[in-house]
């Protein structure tokens, strides 16, 4: 049986629709999984459906996170918020945690997963975090512009197999305190932390970059996708 993926979806404010990324549903479907993607509801029957049939969780990219997760007041070069979003995530990611379903948070994602566990965001990289590394790429955003170094005692390690490799970085949000429950797996080049994980579960990872725009061209990408997939497989 192919396990089933269940991805929170992309919401556009100005035509009040639902939609998805092909890459986030291509790349899990080419690594033996069923992508579904599912509605942004906070409707307790529905989750609780999609969290006893899922075999698996993703959590995507989109809107930035509410900074009132994590006690601040939102400053002038804050994104656009979704709030039904917030709420929604932290549902899945909390029954996630709780029942070890499988789970994975690409770059927004990522970062939610951080401050619903009690860390913290930068809220704009570029006015709170300057770097000279570029972590705002321009289209085409499958080819890596900077490295990270991975953690050799990490789960990461024996995933990309090898220490330093090159991402492809698309975000102006970043985590500044890492939540207590989070462990880094890999970092880049100027300290921002860019893939966590929960130790003693079978699968809660998040990653900064963007494999659902690399995994055909790129081996880590890929190789995190079907992971994902087969510990979910095993789920």
């Amino acid at each position: 049986m192919k396990p089933v993926i269940g991805i929170v979806p992309l919401y556009d404010d100005e035509k009040e629709s639902y939609w998805m990324l092909p890459g986030y549903m291509r790349g899990l479907e080419e690594c033996g999984a069923v992508p579904l993607m599912m509605p942004l509801t906070l409707d307790e029957q529905i989750l609780e459906y999609f969290i006893r049939i899922c075999d698996g969780f993703l959590l995507p990219g989109g809107h930035d996170v509410n900074p009132d997760i994590y006690g601040e007041d939102p400053i002038e070069k804050c994104g656009k918020l979704c709030k039904k979003k917030d709420v929604m995530e932290g549902i899945i990611l909390e029954a996630a945690v709780e029942k070890d379903i499988p789970l994975l948070g690409i770059c927004r994602g990522f970062q939610f997963m951080n401050a619903f566990m009690g860390g913290s965001l930068y809220q704009d990289l570029t006015s709170q975090y300057p770097s000279a590394l570029e972590h705002q790429m321009k289209p085409p955003y499958d080819i890596p512009v900077h490295n990270v170094t991975i953690e050799k005692n990490s789960p990461l390690y024996q995933v990309a197999k090898k220490e330093v490799f090159g991402v492809n970085s698309c975000h102006h949000q970043g985590i500044k305190m890492l939540a207590p429950e989070f462990s880094p797996m890999a970092k880049a080049d100027d300290g921002l932390v860019e893939a966590i994980y929960i130790p003693d579960h079978t699968f809660i990872w998040g990653v900064q970059w963007h494999p659902e725009f690399a995994y055909h061209s790129d081996q880590v990408s890929r190789s995190l996708l079907k992971t994902f997939v087969n510990k979910s497989r095993r789920n």
